[in-house]
Order: C-alpha cells, then sequence, then structure tokens
C-alpha cells in the first residue's frame, strides 16, 4: 500500500500518531525504532536489521547495557539539576518529565528494572538524597561544582562575619545599659517627709527696690569725685584692678576650655568618619604575626604561631610558621591576630586607625581590649582607648 498524498486528513493524521508518544512494548531500543501496532513491531522483530542488531548486542551485552544505563542516568540528573536544582522533589514526577521527550531512552535497556532500584542506586553512590514516604520516594539532588561549593563557602563566612558584627552590637548595647542602670541608681533624688513651716517661722521678703537704685548712685559719685592720689583709693584701684584681672583671666580659661572641648568633638566626628570608612570584613596584611586556630589542620599546627608573607585575596595568606618555616596557604576565618606585651609595636589591622602604627599601653582582659598610642600619621602620639583585639596585631622583627 503507497503512502498517502500530502495535505490529505490520513497524511495529517500519521503526522499526528508520528509525533506523539507510543506505546513502550512496541519500541526497540537497539535499533531505536517505535512502531505503532502489534503488526509493524512484529515485522520489525524478523527483519534483517534488527536480527544484525541482536547479534551485535549478543557479543558484549554488558558494554551496551552499561552504555543505556549512564545515558540514562545523565539525562535524569541532568533534568533534575536544570529543572528543580537542590530541592527535595518526587521521583516519579521528575520520571514522567524525563520520558515526555520522544527520543528519550527507556528505562527497561538499562540494568534496573523499576525506578526504585535506580532511586536507591543513587542514594548508595552519594549522588542524591533520597528518602521513602508514605506518597513514595523522594530524591534532592547533590551538587558538587566547585564554583557551587565556593560560592556556599563565600556565603558562609559573610554570614559569620555579621553575625560577629551583630553580637559585638549587642554585648556593646547591654554595656550601655548596664552603664544606665548604674548612673540612674547613684543619681536617685532623696525623698523626705514633707514638714510645714509654723506661722512664728514665716519668711519675710522685701523688695525695696528705689532704696538700692539711690545707694548705687550715690556710691557712683563718690567714686566719681575722689582724687587718684588718694592712699585709699588707689587701694581701692588696686583691688577693683585685682578683680578685673581675676575675672579676664576666668575667662580666658573659660574660653580655652570651650576650645578645647570643641576640638575634641572635632577629633571625635573625625574618627566616627574613618571607623566608618576603614571598617572592613577583612583585616589580613603583611608583616603581621597571626596564630592559627583551626583545629582541622591538625595538632602540628594548631594554636601555632606564624608570619603573613603574602596577601594574593582579600581573605586569604600565605603563612610561614615561626616554629617549623613550613608555609601555608590559609582563609582569614581560620587566623586570629596576636597581641604582644606592653610597650611593644604593633599594627592597626582595622577601624579607624587602619594602616597606623602604635605602641601598646594598657590591655583590658575583662573587656577584651586595649589602649595604644599613635606611632605614624598626622595623629602620632594620640592616645586611643578601648580598641578591641581583634583590630590590632603584632608586628614582626620590630623594634621600639
Amino acid at each position: 500500500m503507497g503512502k498517502h498524498e500530502v495535505g490529505t486528513p490520513k497524511y495529517i493524521a500519521n503526522k499526528i500518531k508520528a509525533k506523539g508518544l507510543q506505546k513502550l512494548r512496541w519500541y526497540c531500543q537497539m535499533c531505536q525504532k517505535q512502531c505503532r501496532d502489534e503488526n509493524g513491531f512484529k515485522c520489525h522483530m524478523m527483519s534483517e536489521s534488527h536480527q544484525r542488531q541482536l547479534l551485535l548486542f549478543a557479543d558484549n551485552a554488558d558494554k551496551y547495557i552499561d552504555e543505556f544505563s549512564k545515558e540514562f542516568e545523565e539525562g535524569y540528573l541532568e533534568l533534575l539539576k536544570r529543572q528543580f536544582g537542590t530541592k527535595r522533589v518526587h521521583a516519579n514526577r521528575v520520571y514522567q518529565d524525563y520520558i515526555s521527550e520522544r527520543h528519550h531512552l527507556h528505562m527497561n535497556s538499562t540494568q534496573w528494572e523499576t525506578l526504585t532500584d535506580f532511586v536507591k542506586w543513587l542514594g548508595r553512590e552519594g549522588k542524591c538524597v533520597v528518602d521513602e514516604t508514605e506518597k513514595g520516594w523522594y530524591v534532592q539532588y547533590i551538587d558538587r561544582d566547585p564554583d557551587t561549593i565556593a560560592m556556599q563557602e563565600a556565603r558562609g563566612r559573610k554570614e559569620k562575619m555579621d553575625r560577629d558584627d551583630q553580637e559585638k552590637m549587642m554585648a556593646f548595647i547591654e554595656k550601655q545599659i548596664e552603664k544606665g542602670k548604674e548612673c540612674s541608681k547613684s543619681d536617685s533624688p532623696v525623698f523626705t517627709e514633707l514638714t510645714r513651716p509654723s506661722e512664728e517661722d514665716k519668711i519675710i521678703v522685701n523688695f525695696n527696690v528705689e532704696a538700692k537704685r539711690v545707694e548705687e548712685i550715690k556710691n557712683k559719685t563718690l567714686l566719681s569725685n575722689t582724687p587718684l592720689k588718694n592712699d585709699s583709693t588707689g587701694g581701692e584701684s588696686s583691688s577693683a584692678g585685682s578683680k578685673n584681672k581675676g575675672s579676664k583671666e576666668h575667662k580666658q580659661d573659660k574660653g580655652e576650655k570651650r576650645k578645647a572641648s570643641a576640638l575634641e568633638a572635632i577629633i571625635k566626628d573625625e574618627e566616627n568618619k574613618k571607623e566608618r570608612l576603614n571598617r572592613k570584613d577583612y583585616w589580613l596584611v603583611e608583616g603581621i604575626v597571626v596564630k592559627v586556630v583551626a583545629k582541622s589542620l591538625g595538632d602540628k599546627y594548631y594554636k601555632k604561631k606564624g608570619v603573613v608573607t603574602e596577601v594574593p585575596d582579600k581573605y586569604v595568606a600565605n603563612v610561614s610558621m615561626l616554629d617549623s618555616g613550613h608555609k601555608l596557604k590559609l582563609d582569614q576565618a581560620h587566623l586570629e591576630t596576636v597581641i604582644p606585651a606592653i610597650g611593644r609595636p604593633v599594627l592597626v589591622v582595622n577601624g579607624a586607625y587602619r594602616g597606623c602604627n602604635a605602641i601598646l599601653k594598657e590591655v583590658d582582659e575583662k573587656n577584651y581590649c586595649v589602649t595604644i598610642e599613635v606611632s605614624s600619621g598626622p595623629l602620632k602620639g594620640r592616645i586611643v582607648g578601648k580598641v578591641d583585639y581583634e583590630d590590632i596585631c603584632k608586628l614582626h622583627n620590630v623594634d621600639v
């Protein structure tokens, strides 16, 4: 029987049937041929091309099954990763989306007989997280891409820094609340009983303004009429001059105090601006002494000190160990700053005075902070207190 002409209803019906999915029992995986009915599939089974494919399969059956299994696994995992990512999803839902494509590889040609066996195999190989519920098997893809792992680690470091900053802020707020409570207790008013005064103890206030004015006018006229050569007037004038000098000196002291307070306020504002600009989430600098705090490196390096020789990245440093001389490449999360003895030089690695050299003056172990004296820059000689341990670090081989 010949083919139907193009455009006829029968031709269009055959095209529609060929486009969609057909029954799986009439599909030959070796020949990759789909038949639409049982008669066509029987004819294909007796054809010479199919017989040749069966002979090739019989020579090395394991090779073909492994190839088909690998192709089915890659297609299933690629669809799971692209469409669902790392979300937990029903295994059959992913399978239905996979077989919706016409030219997919069928499971009956792989080493797995059922979808359950395939899902269990994915769990044993560590490629997915699988679990069984009343509704069936669920799968969750495990993304082992190096870029994704690096992104997750960077996100974890950023979250840790945010948590540390939040904890410091909460501790600072708690200290301020405690100081406020102490000040309120010390400045609390003392209440006494109300005692009404008796009639005998009445207080009489006399506002005789006119008499006072007359006395002031008389005094002024007397002072203006008295000669300067008189000894008594000289004494009075000298006393008045001393009073004027004292008042001038007092005014000068007040002016100096005002200037000093204004200067302190300006310096404080500048420090706050520098704190906002120079406060970073990284602090590694060449030439500082650091301590390894990562237990994963083993007891050989844990709690050991080294010198930062190079900073290839903001968060990564090349460290040369002081005791063994070994060179390690470590993240700043695995390191911490070192506090030297009092009077030794340090480097400010974070905060308002970032990059300045200083001398350690005091250590407040209770509040985990220190007092330093800036030894470089325009503010040389300035004493700065309450600097956190993390903001300064010991310098290597630097004399005072």
